[in-house]
Parts: C-alpha cells; structure tokens; sequence
C-alpha cells in the first residue's frame, strides 16, 4: 500500500492545436503535473493505449519526477486526444470517444487524505465506478473540479457526482449550467453550496478573477493584479485548481491558498498549453511561498 498525500484521478490525454502541436494535458493530469512541480508527490490515476501517445505520458511522467504506478494500460482502446481550436478568442474542445481514460480500474494499493477528481472521466460506468469504490474506501476529502463538456455530461449526474463532495470547484458559465442565477453572484454561490452542503465552493470568472464561499459564511473574492499578455487561457482553472489543493494540504488560510491560486493561474496563461515543462517556472512560487 502507497500513501499519498493527494490521489488525482481522471484524464491524461493530448490537446491537439490548429498550428500543429500536441501538448500534454487533461485536468487532472494537468494539476498532478504542478503539484509534482511544487514537491507534493500526488498519486496520479489514470489510463493510456499500449500506444506510442501512452509510451511518452509514461516517459514525460517518469522525467517529471511523478510516480507512474497508477497509469494503467489499455490494451484496447487509444490514449486520449482533443482537438482544441478557440472561437472569438476561447477554447473549444472536441473530445474524441471511447479513450482509454474511460476505462480506468480501481486502484487498490493507495492511500490518501484527499481526493481530486473533475467529471469528465466519469462519461462511462468504467471509470466512474472506480472512482466510486476509491472514494468510499479511502474516505477522505473529496476537492471536484468540474469540467463540463458537451455531449459529455448531465447535469442530474453531475450534480449527484457534487452532492458527494467537500470542495468543489467551477467556472461562472458552468455554475450557471448546474443551479439557477439569483439576483447577484454570492447569493448564487449559497444557494447552491446550501443545496450541495458543502465546505466549499469556489468560482472562476476569467479575466474578473474568482470567488469562494464557505459553509461558515466566509466569502472571497481575488482579481488579477494585472492584464499580463495571455498566449492562451488553456489549463488556467487547472493551475489554480492546482494551488487550492496545495492550500489544503499546507493548511493555508483560504483567502491565501485564493490569492496564490490567481497568482499562478494568471501566470501560466502567458505560456501555451496546460503544462510547463520548464522547472525554472515554479521556482518564484516555491520561493515566494516556502514550499
């Protein structure tokens, strides 16, 4: 048995942009990839093809420094793709079907205090009843990054998904897409931490920033400090994503772990794709922040 002080379960796959290249990514993949770079060592659950796209998420993940054990391989079905093309300025997805991520199997031999997983892995039975079973036996926190895909999601099942969580985190048009819009933004944020009884919920809004609101009634609200030059707004959620689940495995107050998350958030989407392959990148963070 492995412990860990995260498990992260859910998609690998490369994003394929309209200029040419792939790029590693996925939401989970994405936010191991950062907390590996912050020294937090997560336990990454996942699944690739016995293919040559598996072969380089398993040698980026080993020169990466992240422990592989939980990367399962699919003798069956292909390591994941998406094709990203960016409409009036945002990015689209095209996510292909029956990759190997909705395949993944329960893993049996982890341990960990908290558990990260988005939604969109869990299209299939496949993939959501391991993460089910891994969730019921680690019986742990339980930190939802939602990403809402279409076709690839409902909001009943969705929301069942969130009602079995302690954290949960989503973009404004998604928040939207899941509860009714009340007459401002926080009296949106309670009514819907309130149906889902929450510790926490916290929602991205792009250039505006994020806020975050607490079962006890704490309420924050974090901007970019400035208009930096944005190469692309791929992975932003991820990598502040990333920086709460380092908030709550460091104890940081949450108004802290917030305005760090903006900080990196902010910072990787000067660079192009999900991922930064640089370790000189994080270094100001780690410094800045005492890891």
């Amino acid at each position: 048995m492995t412990h860990y002080p995260i498990a992260i379960f859910g998609e690998v796959l490369f994003d394929q942009f309209p200029d040419g290249p792939a790029i590693l990514g996925g939401a989970p993949f994405n936010v191991a990839w950062h907390l590996q770079a912050f020294g937090q060592r997560p336990g990454f659950i996942s699944r690739v093809g016995d293919d040559a796209l598996g072969v380089s998420i398993r040698t980026a993940m080993q020169d990466w420094g992240m422990a592989d054990a939980n990367l399962q391989t699919d003798p069956e079905h292909p390591t994941g793709t998406v094709q990203v093309t960016f409409p009036n300025g945002e990015p689209a997805y095209q996510i292909l079907d029956q990759q190997a991520y909705d395949y993944i199997a329960e893993p049996t031999a982890i341990t960990a205090p908290l558990l990260y997983h988005g939604t969109l892995a869990l299209r299939y039975a496949t993939s959501a009843q391991a993460l089910q079973a891994l969730a019921a036996r680690l019986d742990c926190t339980v930190f939802i990054d939602v990403n809402l895909r279409a076709p690839w999601w409902q909001a009943e099942q969705v929301k069942t998904w969130l009602a079995a969580a302690d954290w949960v985190k989503l973009n404004e048009d998604e928040l939207y897409q899941l509860t009714r819009q009340q007459a401002t933004l926080k009296e949106t944020l309670q009514a819907f931490l309130q149906e889902l009884q929450l510790t926490a919920l916290i929602v991205t809004r792009g250039s505006l920033g994020a806020v975050a609101l607490t079962a006890g009634g704490e309420f924050i609200e974090v901007v970019p400090s400035s208009q930096a030059a944005i190469t692309d707004t791929v992975g932003a959620g991820d990598a502040f994503a990333s920086v709460l689940l380092l908030g709550l495995q460091k104890a940081w107050p949450l108004a802290l772990a917030m305005t760090r998350a903006q900080e990196f958030a902010s910072a990787l989407v000067m660079h192009k794709g999900a991922t930064v392959q640089d370790k000189g990148f994080y270094q100001r963070f780690i410094a800045g922040w005492g890891l």
